[in-house]
């Protein structure tokens, strides 16, 4: 993607599931424009259905995952194990849980990252930057 001029500021994306808009606007507040210096900006995706993000995550175009364990009807954990299962080249997942105890759930669900509700700003951008790299290193050497 292009800003001013001729430069090219790469950018990733993030997608955010979760059926409560609340839950979608701290994530993106949490993470800013940027979660470490060293990594892109991202561009938001946000959705509020399962199908819906699983259907833009088979499209192939999405950097990294925010799933919301606690998502209604369907949650983030099953939602990860499924696309962990189904899509080719799965991107990154960053599982958020209701409490340190569901730990075990997300390593059921094979999430590559787990924070927990409340969201700590800080943990997850550190979390997200992780995955990110991950993910930029990964293509560099695929691409």
């Amino acid at each position: 993607m292009a800003d001013s001029g001729t430069r090219h500021t790469p950018k990733m994306r993030v997608l955010i599931y979760s059926d409560n808009a609340a839950v979608r606007e701290n994530v993106r507040l949490s993470i800013g424009r940027r979660p470490a210096a060293d990594v892109p900006k991202v561009e938001f995706i946000e959705c509020a259905t399962a199908p819906g993000a699983v259907r833009r995550l088979e499209e192939g175009d999405v950097d990294v995952a925010i799933l919301d364990g606690e998502a209604t009807p369907a949650g983030g954990m099953g939602v990860c194990r499924q696309i962990k299962d189904e899509i080719y080249q799965c991107p990154p997942v960053l599982l958020l849980i209701g409490r340190r105890d569901d730990g075990w759930l997300a390593t059921w669900s094979r999430a590559d990252k787990v924070v927990s509700h409340p969201i700590d700003p800080v943990a997850l951008a550190e979390s997200l930057a992780e995955l990110m790299r991950q993910r930029r290193d990964r293509l560099a050497v695929t691409g």
